[in-house]
């Protein structure tokens, strides 16, 4: 493989994650195209042009470029609006891939948009698609029921036309195959990595120093505001540490989606009402390489989301050292060793969470013993390994025949 088409139709990985659109897709398709290119395998990410004086392409790296591709108003558009562009901006990558000095040898797609857009490409360019998810609509209806069956319609179609789909976990694997029927023959277990160089255990004090961070203890939780994330839970848990209630709470990212605001706002009353006025920051969207700073300052990292594909947080919290209290769900099952690493929490109450974060605080030697093997298992997940796997899936992929619509 020496070429790659990677589609990212709804966010840039050149965005900033934590707010709007912007998530760990931004950070996987941003670093896997960076080990990638690294590797010698050429990527151009095609994204919607979100600003009218957006550059065509942006070069990254040798060998990483960033095309942003006109489609729609050149303006943040709400994603329920997004699948009436996908033609037009399927069409733009077709003739921008076309008039390419290298045309790409595979297309690796990202979200279902993407996928549609994807898919279509395939057809027309008579290239292996690679599809990943990174959510997908019958999962997120299962715990929130407000997905669109369209969107569930168009991942089928998508899953069945694929050459290849990534799954993070056997748990994604799973829900693959029983909600959508997808072939397990073509279904490859590909886990996102962390970059170690960032994400490396530090001195609590010192980052706490940083942040203006007083000597009590500190949760954390990072995401966007989204009921989806479950920031409530977090700020319900530290209210039910009944014996510390010297601790704090960071909460580090802003409000994404139709809900966003809403949910902001819910949260920021939510903090008047438990009188926790003065123990809940609200932080906006950082750039991601100072998250680093916030894992290190906490000494547990909450995720008590609804569902997660693959859990970005959990990993990038352990790579620091910080033990993770996550709901036990999704790829969160895979990340989180329960009673090693961290913990994991059954159903959404809030007591369950605060019970947990309780056993790190009362217990400095577990915390210690926690912290020492989440950096151990986190070093297990490496961009470079990704990368290397991925490239050993295309090579297969190039030389096969391609998979016809089911």
């Amino acid at each position: 493989m020496r070429s790659l088409a990677v589609i990212s139709l709804h966010t840039s990985p050149l965005a900033q994650p934590g707010s709007g659109d912007g998530g760990g897709m931004n950070v996987y398709v941003r670093e896997l195209s960076s080990s990638l290119a690294r590797a010698g395998v050429d990527c151009d990410v095609y994204t919607r042009a979100c600003e009218p004086d957006a550059p065509d392409v942006v070069e990254v790296e040798s060998g990483f470029r960033v095309h942003n591709v006109v489609a729609g108003p050149p303006a943040p558009v709400a994603k329920d609006d997004l699948p009436e562009i996908v033609p037009s901006f399927t069409d733009a990558v077709r003739r921008r891939m076309e008039s390419a000095v290298d045309v790409p040898e595979l297309i690796h797609a990202n979200y279902w948009l993407s996928g549609v857009a994807g898919h279509e490409l395939k057809h027309t360019l008579n290239l292996p698609l690679v599809s990943t998810f990174h959510t997908l609509a019958r999962v997120k209806a299962d715990v929130c029921g407000d997905e669109p069956e369209q969107r569930a319609k168009a991942e089928a179609q998508v899953i069945g036309c694929s050459d290849a789909i990534l799954a993070s976990t056997v748990e994604e694997r799973a829900q693959l195959e029983r909600l959508y029927d997808a072939p397990s023959e073509r279904i490859e277990i590909v886990a996102p990595g962390v970059d170690h160089r960032t994400f490396s255990p530090g001195s609590r004090s010192a980052a706490r120093a940083v942040l203006g961070l007083g000597d009590g203890p500190v949760l954390l939780f990072v995401g966007r505001i989204q009921p989806l994330k479950g920031a409530d839970v977090a700020v319900q848990a530290l209210a039910s540490l009944e014996d510390h209630r010297g601790a704090s709470l960071v909460i580090v990212g802003g409000p994404s989606g139709p809900e966003g605001e809403r949910e902001l706002h819910r949260l920021h009353a939510l903090v008047d009402v438990l009188d926790l006025g003065g123990r809940v920051r609200f932080v906006p969207a950082e750039p991601h390489d100072h998250l680093a700073t916030y894992y290190r300052a906490a000494d547990a990292c909450l995720v008590p989301s609804r569902s997660e594909s693959f859990g970005l947080v959990a990993l990038e919290a352990a790579a620091c050292g910080t033990p993770v209290v996550a709901a036990a769900v999704g790829g969160l099952r895979t990340l989180v060793s329960h009673g090693h690493t961290g913990f994991l929490v059954e159903g959404r109450d809030p007591a369950a969470f605060a019970a947990y974060v309780g056993e790190i605080l009362d217990n400095p030697r577990l915390a210690a013993e926690m912290s020492r093997a989440a950096v151990a298992c986190a070093h297990g997940y490496r961009w470079s390994m990704t990368a290397a796997r991925l490239r050993r899936i295309y090579a297969d992929l190039a030389a096969r025949q391609l998979v016809e619509c089911s």
